[in-house]
């Protein structure tokens, strides 16, 4: 009763505002780009499985191009087109060619008749890309640039709405036996930033957050305990300075930054994306510096970094960094981790970011991290070849606790790793790839393929192997494991567009680990991880897919507890229908259906599905827009089932649904006035199968778990 009470509220609520908008015709600018650039994301993100990326880079790249869009007809504008991540190097270099042949564009629709170019292709694009005759002058004065600039302040509130353990009332006794034993703050999670961007040139920012638990003006009680030093104020600060082609420099950034290169083997941070339904993106495209504007409080760079033009076809980059970051501190009772010199001594590395516990507090910002290097690279139009090195030097001793399958993993204080990549363009061919030593011998490589076959059909190969002992912290790969080593493997996939109304995508990736690894106590195991969609889009109001994919893993048999572990093939299944049906110009309704399954040797087999309605609202003009999701579930752990789902600007979701119960969301935007958004969301799981949600000190009593979220933007 209760789920066909809101689904019927919501389309009621859908249909009579729709009502009072039929006859509006022109869209908000600012609201345009905003839903132009979340379906852009949403495209990426519906091509993961179980992935939190975060793509606050590339929302502000996708915002920056949506402002400023590329001049088709102007120069060097290979790399800003790589950047938007919507078009192949293929269609890249294909209408670099026409151009030349014909002389400059005078449409965007001239692109269909560039090999590789269809409606679809081109619609995607045309947000980000215009045709002008004109060129942009890169001497722009202080004065202009003031004027045209923009500036984007973001105020955030977050907060879970039961009571979880760690906030319940608690005794000096109590809390004095268990340093983790209760959170030091509120249970509000704040967030603001600021952003000041003038076209794609010039970047200044800073971002603060503060946590869920995390202690905004100290806790008395916890310093009177524990003697604990606290800063007051937000947990977490990042700023930046970034200018762009400015003369000969090509990037420079101060303070905080993301460094990419090559193929993310060597050293790469930021956004990266592992295997998807797309094949033609396993070739991964180096954007070098980016400025850093997130929250994820250890995957970025600290310092400066500069790309300087050498000559028209060499650039040569260099970068520092040094930043504290978390990590466990050894127990000094313990005589083999004894510290040595004052110099402390460190069994792990943390990276949640949470410093909401005596426990995580004591170890924040407790280890000081430093990077030092540089790329040298080699480009024309067809061939590229970098060279990179990175030394890596931590300030106290690195002892951390490794088992049989990781005894090979990073463990001193100081690493070097070199690393060369390559890229090589002949026709319809696309050769890459890269090779890296770490300091202790250890290599790892990569070696793909892109190929055009035909307008019609495409495919890619991907070769890896990975060491067992191969070393890099800021190693960013394509993999199956969640680190570039003790993998070899061959990747291989088709992209086959029929006709303008079909795409069919599919991959197989066959891997072996030559060692050990977590929960696969042999060496030489096998797997596999294959995958096909089909989907259908016979106009712009109606789209749909089907996808299918199996994933053989080995893995321990379960309660062996004495000998030799067996291992097993644990067998994954999973399949999922979707159709988006664009109702009116305002309002478009998308169904999911997902089921699976998994068996492991000969025990019983697990199923799992999810089924959704997503109503999404957005009027020809209004300042009123709201996106609503109701789903069913009901999966085992084996089988959980992760999905994306909208949320406020610059914050992003893909939950795992598991247990059995609904998930019910609904995020509202309102446009007070030019320049000042309001985001409003109300999500919240409901479970029928347990009396207890989460565990440790997240743990709620009873059967729901409801999140509100509230963001202010300015825009000046």
């Amino acid at each position: 009763m209760r789920s066909r009470f809101l689904l019927m509220v919501s389309f009621v609520l859908v249909f009579t505002i729709s009502g009072t908008t039929q006859n509006q015709k022109t869209l908000d600018k600012e609201a345009e780009k905003t839903d132009v650039i979340e379906q852009r994301l949403q495209l990426l993100a519906e091509q993961l499985e179980n992935n939190n990326v975060d793509f606050t880079t590339l929302m502000d790249v996708l915002s920056s191009y949506y402002e400023n869009p590329i001049n088709l007809n102007g120069k060097d504008i290979k790399e800003d087109l790589l950047e938007l991540r919507l078009l192949s190097e293929f269609q890249i270099n294909n209408l670099l060619e026409h151009i030349k042949k014909n002389g400059k564009l005078m449409s965007i629709y001239e692109l269909q008749a560039v090999d590789g170019f269809d409606i679809p292709i081109i619609l995607a694009i045309n947000p980000f890309v215009t045709v002008k005759s004109e060129f942009y002058s890169p001497h722009t004065s202080f004065k202009e640039m003031m004027d045209n600039a923009k500036n984007y302040v973001f105020l955030r509130y977050t907060r879970i709405l039961e009571q979880q353990k760690g906030y319940n009332p608690i005794s000096d006794d109590d809390w004095a036996s268990s340093s983790n034993s209760h959170y030091l703050g509120s249970k509000d999670k704040l967030y603001m930033r600021y952003r000041f961007k003038y076209l794609n040139n010039v970047s200044i920012g800073f971002t603060a957050e503060k946590d869920a638990g995390e202690s905004f003006f100290g806790n008395k009680r916890a310093e009177q305990l524990f003697n604990l030093q606290q800063n007051k104020g937000f947990d977490f600060y990042s700023a930046h300075f970034y200018i762009r082609n400015v003369g000969k420099i090509k990037g420079l950034a101060i303070g905080d930054y993301h460094m990419q290169l090559g193929q993310g083997l060597t050293f790469w941070t930021g956004l990266a994306f592992g295997k998807m339904v797309n094949v033609m993106s396993f070739k991964r495209n180096a954007r070098g510096i980016k400025p850093y504007a997130s929250v994820d409080e250890n995957n970025f760079l600290r310092g400066a970094a500069i790309t300087y033009k050498l000559h028209k076809n060499i650039d040569v980059t260099a970068f520092g960094s040094r930043k504290k970051i978390d990590a466990n501190i050894a127990n000094v009772s313990d005589s083999s981790n004894q510290n040595i010199d004052g110099i402390s001594t460190f069994t792990s590395f943390q990276s949640t970011g949470n410093h909401n516990t005596v426990g995580s507090l004591t170890d924040r910002h407790s280890l000081e991290e430093n990077y030092a290097g540089t790329n040298l690279k080699f480009h024309n139009d067809n061939l590229s070849v970098g060279l990179t090195g990175v030394y890596s030097y931590f300030g106290g001793e690195i002892k951390r606790t490794l088992k049989p399958y990781s005894q090979f993993q990073f463990n001193n204080n100081q690493n070097l790793v070199l690393g060369a990549d390559y890229s090589y363009l002949y026709k319809n061919f696309n050769l890459y790839g890269e090779v890296s030593r770490s300091q202790n011998g250890g290599m790892a490589q990569l070696h793909g393929l892109l190929a055009s076959l035909d307008p019609k059909l495409s495919a890619s190969i991907l070769y890896r192997n990975y060491g067992k002992d191969y070393q890099s912290l800021r190693s960013n790969a394509i993999a199956e494991n969640s680190t570039n080593v003790n993998e070899k493997a061959l990747l291989f996939g088709l992209e086959a567009r029929p006709n303008r109304f079909w795409i069919i995508d599919a991959y197989l990736d066959q891997y072996k680990f030559p060692w050990l690894r977590s929960q696969t106590d042999q060496p030489n195991t096998r797997g596999l991880d294959g995958l096909a969609q089909v989907k259908y889009q016979p106009s712009k109001k109606l789209e749909m897919y089907v996808r299918v994919r199996n994933r053989l893993k080995p893995k321990n048999k379960p309660n062996v507890t004495s000998g030799v572990s067996q291992v097993e093939e644990a067998s994954s299944w999973y399949y999922r229908y979707q159709v988006a049906y664009k109702v009116t110009e305002t309002i478009q309704l998308k169904n999911r259906v997902v089921f699976r399954t998994y068996k492991q040797g000969t025990q019983a087999e697990e199923y799992g599905y999810l089924v959704y309605q997503d109503i999404i609202y957005k009027p020809l003009s209004g300042p009123l827009s709201f996106t609503f999701r109701y789903a069913l579930f009901d999966t085992d752990y084996n089988t959980r089932i992760y999905a994306y789902e909208n949320n406020v600007l610059y914050s992003y979701s893909i939950p795992a649904y598991y247990n059995r119960g609904t998930r019910t969301q609904l995020t509202v935007r309102y446009r007070i006035k030019k320049g000042i958004d309001l985001w409003l969301r109300w999500a919240q799981w409901h479970y029928d199968n347990v009396e207890t949600i989460g565990s440790g000190l997240d743990e709620i009593q009873g059967t729901n778990k409801t999140e509100i979220k509230a963001q202010l933007r300015f825009v000046f």
